[in-house]
């Protein structure tokens, strides 16, 4: 008998903290927007961060407030973006699809002037003497811009050079984060023609460390039809509002540093 009231007690302060939890859940409960679930269903779910947000439900979130755009979300693909927009109640903007370019053609063909044997990342051998590549601008060949893709659309190439995989980049941009020589541009995906090359150097200085760099010789830019390059910093840069496409740069280069991607 006398452990029969402490079991009593306790039984009826379970039963009442329990009902006290079960109204305070009810009353102080936050009403999620049903909304928010069909969204995330359609979101990639990647938390790339492109768009800026804290992950995919944080994206949503602001969708549902109108803080942001669809086409923010550059993971998404078109008919998935539709779905939201549907549930939102919005158009869905027209966007310019981008894709991830290396501009770097050295590789291999670079010599390294100094033997690395530190931590095998770009952004640790960058931090001794900007890499051990004779190229001081040069893609250092550890893959952090791999590691970095959160979509897999990224390989080592056989050359010591990351190689873009077209129809898996999203263009989220965090190769372009990763590579601490900044070799990485989101380029127009019907822009297909770019410099292969970041080099600012002299080009008898680049033609002593690298055979297919840029060397400001300015026949691309004579030869562009629509005046589309120009040369700044002794490197050949385009402008995009003014490429057609013409390909007439690539055919005169004699580094081959114009490139055509795929």
């Amino acid at each position: 008998m006398e452990f029969l009231l402490p079991v009593i007690v306790l039984s009826l302060l379970g039963l009442g903290f329990g009902l006290g939890l079960a109204l305070a859940s009810k009353k102080l409960c936050v009403q999620e927007d049903p909304r928010l679930t069909q969204i995330m269903k359609a979101l990639p779910g990647a938390n790339c961060g492109a768009c800026g947000k804290p992950g995919c439900i944080g994206f949503a979130e602001e969708l549902i407030q109108g803080a942001v755009s669809i086409s923010a979300c550059v993971a998404t693909e078109e008919e998935e973006k539709a779905e939201i927009s549907k549930v939102l109640g919005v158009e869905v903007g027209e966007t310019v699809k981008t894709v991830a370019v290396l501009h770097c053609n050295g590789g291999k063909k670079v010599k390294d002037r100094f033997v690395y044997k530190g931590v095998k990342t770009c952004a640790a051998s960058n931090l001794v003497m900007g890499g051990q590549k004779a190229c001081a601008y040069g893609c250092l060949g550890f893959g952090d811009c791999v590691l970095a893709c959160p979509f897999g659309a990224m390989e080592m190439g056989e050359e010591g050079l990351p190689k873009v995989i077209e129809g898996k980049c999203k263009a989220c941009g965090k190769c372009v984060s990763a590579c601490p020589k900044n070799l990485f541009s989101l380029n127009r995906q019907d822009k297909p023609y770019y410099t292969n090359c970041v080099s600012k150097d002299l080009g008898k200085q680049v033609m002593s460390v690298c055979k297919v760099g840029c060397i400001a010789c300015r026949k691309c830019q004579r030869s562009c039809p629509h005046q589309a390059i120009e040369i700044k910093n002794n490197l050949a840069v385009f402008d995009y509002a003014k490429c057609q496409n013409s390909g007439e740069c690539l055919k005169v280069c004699p580094t081959k540093a114009i490139a055509k991607r795929g």
